[in-house]
């Protein structure tokens, strides 16, 4: 079962000095934190705020890229979570046919709220976290 999120808000780890990014379950009110990189982090946080860059981010630059492509972002899935490791798939359309990549979640999660496509996590994945 998928289980629809929300970025809730990046935050700096005080203990471990390492940003995270916290999804929230939209209906149970579960809550699913994943470390991300600085630039990563900077990236999601600045799209939160609808700061735009005096310069295209490569998060923008995918977002340009896949929309002078017509390529539709359908969702970005976190999928799995292997040895403390999280994996995330991008579900894209383009000419009616469905691809998926795999991606880091930082950067699925970056796209997607560039592309306003939903965010989702397997139900495991939330349990296991």
């Amino acid at each position: 079962m998928l289980v629809r999120v929300k970025v809730e808000r990046v935050t700096l780890d005080t203990a471990t000095s390492r940003f995270v990014v916290i999804l929230k379950d939209e209906k149970q009110n579960r809550w699913l934190p994943i470390v991300v990189g600085s630039t990563e982090a900077q990236a999601i946080a600045l799209q939160l705020e609808n700061i735009a860059p005096p310069r295209p981010l490569t998060h923008d630059l995918i977002r340009n890229l896949l929309e002078i492509l017509e390529v539709n972002v359908d969702r970005v899935l976190v999928n799995d979570l292997r040895d403390n490791t999280y994996f995330a798939l991008i579900t894209m359309t383009s000419s009616g046919l469905a691809k998926e990549i795999d991606a880091r979640p930082s950067d699925a999660i970056a796209v997607a709220l560039r592309m306003k496509a939903p965010i989702f996590v397997e139900d495991e994945v939330m349990r296991k976290a």
